[in-house]
């Protein structure tokens, strides 16, 4: 009896907190909004999601607070390799902080490595078909999860270089790998090796050969600390291929001025 009585006392001042706030929480709502900036939508699905108590804590300005307790959960699934349960909970905690950049990057890595793994060399399924099928089906979770991150987080180039990455190593697409470390590279913030990616995995995308020369050979005019091996083979392998003419060539230039 005294356990009802104090949730309902807890879930009392929640509300009335929330009431107090709620011209406040509009006003940041709509200031969001005019700058581009999505906020966590609360609705019955999510209720589902975390129960009754964590969404009126949500709904009366704990967000945050109920994001992270939801995080440490997620994390708890992971250790018990519960990756269902794991899944939802990222669902949660990613609706409630939708702007927060570090949930969506470890959600996605851990559905697209960590889970992905271990389908793919889960012993308790003799067919190598559903494992495979499974594997998958966590690679697609961890790009749902990071285009989802910069649905609401356009400005990210951390998430376009994670995009990159993923579309790289788990789904072998060098042309939207390169699309997405161009984009990375293009926006505030993004590391300067971003670029260099974008031009590598263009390389070696058939049909976009002359991007990556083109692109590669801008990187390398712009001095020395560009000039890094990979770069140079890789540009001397495209000059190669493209029947560059010699007197044009960076790397035959190079040669001539480094015997």
């Amino acid at each position: 009896m005294r356990r009802v009585v104090t949730l309902v006392l807890v879930v009392s001042l929640l509300l009335l907190f929330g009431v107090a706030r709620l011209p406040f929480e509009r006003k940041l709502d709509a200031s969001q909004r005019s700058a581009n900036l999505r906020s966590a939508t609360l609705d019955l699905s999510l209720r589902e999601q975390i129960g009754q108590l964590s969404y009126v804590a949500a709904l009366s300005g704990f967000r945050s607070l109920v994001a992270a307790l939801l995080w440490i959960e997620a994390h708890t699934a992971w250790e018990q390799t519960a990756w269902g349960r794991m899944v939802a909970l990222f669902q949660s905690v990613t609706t409630l902080q939708p702007r927060s950049l570090i949930y969506w990057d470890i959600a996605a890595w851990h559905m697209a490595w960590n889970a992905s793994i271990a389908a793919r060399n889960n012993p308790k399924e003799p067919s190598e078909f559903l494992r495979m099928k499974a594997e998958r089906e966590y690679h697609e979770l961890g790009l749902y999860f990071l285009k989802r991150g910069i649905a609401n987080n356009p400005e990210s180039a951390m998430l376009y270089e994670r995009l990159g990455i993923l579309l790289r190593d788990k789904f072998n697409d060098h042309s939207a790998a390169a699309d997405a470390f161009l984009k990375a590279a293009s926006l505030p913030g993004a590391p300067a090796y971003v670029k260099r990616m974008g031009a590598y995995e263009l390389a070696k995308t058939p049909g976009r050969e002359r991007e990556a020369y083109e692109l590669l050979h801008k990187i390398y005019l712009m001095g020395e600390s560009e000039r890094l091996p990979s770069v140079i083979t890789m540009l001397g392998e495209l000059e190669e291929k493209l029947n560059i003419p010699p007197a044009d060539r960076l790397i035959h230039e190079q040669h001539e001025s480094h015997p």
